[in-house]
This record gives structure tokens, C-alpha cells and sequence, in this order.
């Protein structure tokens, strides 16, 4: 019986324990014309180790991305994979898990890469957030200029900084 008790602790701890991280995307393709085009970028982004499940809406050129556990993603990699297909990014809206992050100056840190919260004044964040990516590359030019006009970074240490609109 005090096995049974243990393990349920144990059981319990781990699985409210959630670790901070990007949960899923919605990644929108510019330049998608047919099927075919569709499945050749759907299989460049499956070999990235951090993709778990891919599914692909033609109609609107999106793929809904779901990312592994504990795996930490990385946006430029998708970026690079889309645009090896012969491709473009035309929009990526993530979701982050923020359990255990701390979020300082309307920034936080995630596997390596610093992430900057464009129009996130004075909001808490707990649970998942669902945010878009303006940088260029990442969202239309005018979405980006838009965003990133008045916007000054200093050089992170490390990694790279993407900036986010909730």
C-alpha cells in the first residue's frame, strides 16, 4: 500500500510538472500550386527531429504543426526546410506552453534563441499562448514593418531573437 502511494506521488509530480516549451504551429506557404508541391515541403519538414504530427490544409496552403516533448524547436530550421522545397513563409503562428518560464522586459529564453513580445504590455502569461512570428521571413513585409519599424535589439550572447505579436 505504501508502494501504491508513492507511485501515485511520483505519477502525480511528473505529470503536473509541464515543461515550458512551443506546442504547435500553424505554418502558412506561399507559392503552393499543387498536391504534389504540397506533400515535397511536408516531407522536408518531417525530418526536422523536433516535428511529431503534420497535417496539411491545401485549401488555405497551412500545415498544422505539432512538436515533440522536450525537443526544443527551432523556427529557422522550418524556414530553411520551406525554402529548400522552393518555397516561402508567408505566415507562422506558434503556440507556447509558458509552465516554469520566466518572462523579463516582455522577453524569454527557449532553447538557445531569445523571444521578444512585441505588444505584450503589462500581461501575464500562464498556459498556452498562441503568438505570431513578424520577423521578415516570417510574415508578410508589411506585417514585419508594421512590427518591427520601431524596434531596436541589442545583440543577444547567443542564438538568435525573434520577435512575436500575440
Amino acid at each position: 500500500m505504501k508502494t501504491l502511494k508513492i507511485f501515485i506521488i511520483i505519477f502525480a509530480l511528473s505529470v503536473t510538472a509541464a515543461k515550458a516549451q512551443f506546442t504547435k504551429a500553424e505554418l502558412q506557404v506561399s507559392g503552393l500550386t499543387c498536391a504534389l508541391c504540397a506533400k515535397s515541403t511536408e516531407k522536408a519538414l518531417r525530418t526536422l527531429p523536433f516535428i511529431g504530427e503534420i497535417k496539411t490544409d491545401l485549401i488555405r496552403n497551412t500545415y498544422l504543426i505539432t512538436f515533440k516533448n522536450d525537443v526544443p524547436v527551432n523556427f529557422e530550421q522550418i524556414s530553411k526546410k520551406v525554402q529548400g522545397s522552393g518555397f516561402s513563409v508567408n505566415s507562422l503562428k506558434a503556440t507556447y506552453n509558458f509552465a516554469n518560464t520566466k518572462v523579463a522586459e516582455n522577453a524569454f529564453n527557449y532553447g538557445g534563441d531569445t523571444y521578444r513580445l512585441l505588444n505584450a504590455a503589462d500581461k501575464s502569461f500562464t498556459g498556452d499562448v498562441s503568438f505570431t512570428v513578424v520577423d521578415n521571413g516570417f510574415a508578410p513585409k508589411s506585417v514585419s514593418k508594421k512590427y518591427l519599424g520601431q524596434v531596436t535589439d541589442t545583440a543577444p550572447a547567443s542564438g538568435r531573437v525573434y520577435h512575436l505579436a500575440i
